[in-house]
């Protein structure tokens, strides 16, 4: 059963979510929470996945981040993942709050952005029993500068520090897109988006911060949280060479799921592979 709910962050931000129950025995039950990648929403293909793991007999409370999709917050379209990794810790204290949810089993499922957020706070919170990160970000520094040439990537940031100076003046952020046409990003969400809230714009700021993010930095520190890594053999956007070494800095319980293909795939031709793989890596840890 999915419910439509919302949730504040600690300062009073309200995110939109659906809040999948099990139709079975009462509770309490283990719960997942789960978010996507660099501006894409809830309805992008991860309600698939969170039909999925309720019917495994988890709650999963499923957001859309701040600025985007139907959660309030301004800047629209500002994507600082700090705050994202704070407002997952506020999804995980909302869930704590709720008599129908096991404290002590709840997990983490995110991909891409999203995904290096889940190895940040598995790191950071306890709280977290089971963690699955699919395609993550694991350096925004790697994935930025090999998608430019070096003079185009010192020009950007010259542009970044004159947007900053604009902003110290309260003057109208600079909106760029998210994708353009020809980009395998564009094409998954020209498709994925349709229909939904998704919009393909963000803050020039926030390629700033996806530039500074380097999430893979806490992936030593997860264990003894049990971590699953899903990652594509063929990812061009967040590097399948930079996952897998992350990977291999990671300590145990680990597990690795190697799938054919490109960042998208998981939410279309790879989809029932990496549900799979998530569902029993979560029932095997919380259930």
């Amino acid at each position: 059963m999915r419910v439509d709910i919302d949730f504040c962050t600690l300062d009073g931000i309200r995110l939109s979510a659906f809040m999948y129950l099990p139709e079975m025995t009462e509770g309490p039950f283990p719960a997942i929470v789960m978010s996507h990648g660099y501006g894409a929403v809830k309805e992008m293909a991860l309600d698939q996945y969170a039909e999925s793991f309720c019917k495994a007999g988890f709650v999963c409370l499923l957001y859309d981040h701040r600025n985007t999709g139907a959660s309030e917050g301004t800047p629209r379209g500002e994507i600082d993942p700090w705050q994202q990794i704070s407002d997952m810790k506020d999804a995980i204290t909302f869930l704590c709050a709720r008599d129908e949810i096991d404290h002590e089993r709840i997990g983490l499922w995110g991909t891409s952005f999203s995904g290096g957020h889940c190895l940040v706070v598995a790191a950071t919170d306890r709280r977290v029993k089971c963690v699955v990160s699919v395609v993550p970000t694991i350096s925004g520094r790697q994935n930025t500068q090999r998608a430019r040439s070096s003079a185009d990537y010192r020009q950007f940031l010259e542009d970044l520090n004159a947007e900053r100076v604009l902003r110290y003046q309260r003057k109208t952020p600079r909106m760029v897109p998210i994708s353009k046409p020809g980009d395998e990003s564009y094409e998954w969400s020209k498709v994925a988006g349709a229909g939904t809230t998704y919009v393909n714009a963000c803050t020039f700021l926030s390629l700033g911060y996806r530039d500074s993010y380097e999430p893979g930095h806490y992936i030593r520190a997860i264990s003894p949280t049990p971590l699953l890594m899903i990652i594509a053999d063929n990812d061009t956007k967040c590097l399948t060479d930079v996952q897998l070494a992350a990977y291999s800095n990671a300590h145990e319980p680990k597990a690795l799921r190697l799938i054919p293909g490109g960042h998208y795939d998981p939410y279309t031709i790879q989809f029932e592979t990496v549900c799979s793989a998530s569902r029993d890596w979560l029932v095997s840890w919380l259930t």
